[in-house]
């Protein structure tokens, strides 16, 4: 439980914005008594970002921003999904990862079809004779 502000002091001079632990002065991350759990888990944090950049190096990850990642983490887990043996489980992820691309597939073409109507609306936007919908200008 969390009480008031964190009473440590930063390097610059400005107080610590943590909250203090309950009825404490300090947040977890300054109380002199917690030092050896908050070095543990400083320690601890800094093996998991050591191993996620690990990770996406020998998997070829570059996070969840594009369609393209998202379908390079879906493949990952296909992959290793084919390799194990026969079983209900296994099929159900096989249809789950299917369904996904499907899904993956049609939002990329999607954005490609966007992209060609925008850039359709923006060329005849320049010319104001000609419509860029003409079917529904009729």
């Amino acid at each position: 439980m969390v009480t008031g502000g964190c009473g440590a002091l930063r390097p610059d001079g400005r107080r610590c914005r943590a909250p203090a632990l309950r009825e404490g002065v300090f947040c977890f991350w300054h109380d002199p008594e917690r030092a050896e759990d908050a070095a543990e888990a400083r320690k601890l944090g800094g093996l998991r970002r050591k191993r996620e950049r690990t990770v996406a190096v020998a998997y070829d990850l570059a996070g969840l921003g594009s369609i393209e990642a998202i379908r390079r983490v879906l493949e990952i887990a296909l992959f290793d999904v084919l390799g194990l043996d026969n079983s209900i489980a296994r099929s159900r992820v096989l249809i789950s990862g299917a369904l996904a691309a499907a899904k993956l597939l049609e939002t990329g073409e999607l954005e490609e079809r966007i992209a060609a109507l925008e850039t359709a609306a923006a060329h005849h936007s320049s010319d104001d004779t000609l419509d860029a919908f003409p079917q529904e200008a009729a």
